[in-house]
């Protein structure tokens, strides 16, 4: 039973001239349920890495007002808040399932045999079946949110503090993820304090929601129903996915369409969008184990591909695998005379690195594994650019990121640092841009920046893919769809 009082509470990164959060006010009950809500960028995973006090000391930042819990300081207080980072990357920290999920529970002293029957029910909750031995760094990035979860819920913490929990999950795992928290909230009687911008999948579980503006002040604060009912002009200006709203809606490139298993799309499919890149019956995954298998298809000029399909179908390591980052087990990755002209191959694996920067740029789903610079602006203009790359203070503009230039990337919010890692894939020119959940973490706002800005690069001749569980994206670039399963590619 836990008790949490912010009062005025607020934070400033030691690399910033202003407070993320500031005069922040929430008290929460044990038992309660709470959404934070607002744009990218306005401090809400500020607020949960707070509530766990895991923002660090003075070097790091100045801590403002104060946070107790049971009347405490958060500082003095161990093991009453189990937190799930946006990145759920970051929270792996063995190399096997079972011992990973175990972590937490072990470091609060529990007994031996309660810890192991907590991680096998809290694996069961979550729907993470692949074996306690198995290898945490060949799982997803879908399942390592999964894992994330089940190592907090073996905690048994008093406050869940959940950032984006489901972004990197499928619609399906989504939805019995929220049944699984849901079900655990109400048999240990544990608080939520939740940031997700699909809230309307949580909406029934909350009992309150509070939504801030862009400088982090908040501009409603009440019951759900309320909220949504009588501040529509400041959810929408927050760029608050509202519950029951349509997603904004455009045109998009050409028509949607899914491809057939094992289909081969020639360049006489469509004369004014040659192929640049084509997969010719790929096998991709670990030597011990194919993920995908059999995969034939031609990524165009000036159209948007969608690869879509399940957690832990192989989507991202059949992204890598056209990027040139990752070898194939069987088959080819072949580049049209046209994308590799002046090398002596076709393999984009044989290229050098500075050959495959300006040919095919690609996003990773840890946006900070390709940061190199010392602020965002830097960030845009390091290492090799086509000709035609567009102008990088352009694309900060459009991303709703210029007032940012001069920050260092890694200070910047999970949904900007999204942002900026698109940015840098556009930039180069690259005539194939291959996106790995680029809309991860957006507001209703910065995802339509995204959306323009993607369908831009198509209309310019470019060829883009992005692996995506967002339908929404789909649609409103009418994209080209592969849909994956475990069985290979399935019509829908």
């Amino acid at each position: 039973m836990t008790r949490v009082v912010f009062a005025n509470w607020g934070w400033q990164h030691a690399a910033r001239n202003h407070p993320t959060i500031q005069g922040f006010n929430l008290t929460l009950e044990p038992g309660e349920r709470v959404a934070i809500l607002g744009p990218s960028g306005a401090g809400k995973s500020t607020i949960l890495q707070g509530l766990a006090g895991v923002l660090g000391g003075g070097e790091d930042g100045t801590e403002l007002g104060s946070l107790t819990l049971n009347g405490v300081s958060r500082g003095e207080v161990l093991g009453a808040v189990g937190l799930v980072l946006q990145d759920p990357e970051a929270q792996v920290m063995l190399a096997r399932v079972g011992d990973d999920v175990a972590f937490g529970a072990e470091n609060l002293g529990v007994e031996r045999n309660e810890i192991w029957s907590r991680v096998a029910q809290a694996l069961d909750a979550v729907g993470l079946d692949v074996g306690l031995a198995h290898n945490t760094s060949h799982l997803s990035g879908g399942q390592q949110q999964r894992m994330a979860l089940a190592g907090v819920l073996a905690m048994r913490p008093g406050v869940l503090a959940l950032d984006e929990p489901t972004a990197n999950l499928d619609p399906v795992g989504a939805k019995a993820l929220v049944q699984a928290i849901e079900h655990h909230l109400s048999t240990h009687n544990t608080s939520l304090v939740l940031v997700d911008h699909n809230i309307a999948q949580w909406v029934p579980l909350l009992t309150q929601v509070i939504v801030l503006d862009t400088k982090g002040n908040v501009v409603a604060h009440g019951q759900p129903d309320e909220v949504f009912r009588d501040h529509r002009p400041a959810l929408s200006e927050s760029g608050v996915w509202i519950p029951g709203d349509p997603a904004p809606a455009k045109r998009g490139i050409g028509q949607a369409h899914v491809i057939e298993e094992s289909a081969h799309l020639s360049p006489s499919h469509s004369p004014a969008r040659p192929v640049l890149l084509e997969a010719r019956d790929v096998q991709v995954g670990y030597p011990e184990n194919a993920v995908v298998s059999g995969v034939s298809f031609g990524i165009r000029a000036g159209q948007v591909t969608a690869i879509t399909g399940p957690n832990g179908v192989g989507k991202t390591t059949l992204a890598l695998a056209l990027a040139g980052l990752l070898p194939v087990l069987g088959g080819q990755v072949v580049a049209s005379d046209e994308l590799c002209e002046g090398l002596e191959t076709p393999n984009p694996l044989e290229w050098k690195s500075a050959e495959l920067a300006v040919r095919i740029s690609m996003v990773f789903q840890q946006p900070e594994y390709q940061f190199v610079a010392r602020t965002v602006r830097d960030e845009l203009r390091t290492g090799p650019r086509a000709h035609s790359a567009p102008d990088p203070d352009a694309v900060l503009e459009q991303l709703g990121i210029a007032a940012l230039a001069n920050a260092h990337p890694m200070s910047l919010s999970g949904g900007e640092k999204r942002r900026l890692s698109v940015a840098t894939a556009i930039v180069t020119g690259a005539p194939v841009v291959i996106l790995d959940e680029p809309t991860f973490g957006q507001d209703a706002k910065s995802w339509l920046g995204l959306v323009d800005l993607i369908e831009a690069t198509a209309q310019a001749g470019r060829a883009v893919v992005t692996i995506t569980h967002d339908q929404y994206l789909v649609n409103a670039l009418a994209a080209t769809e592969i849909h994956l399963d475990a069985t290979g590619y399935v019509v829908r």
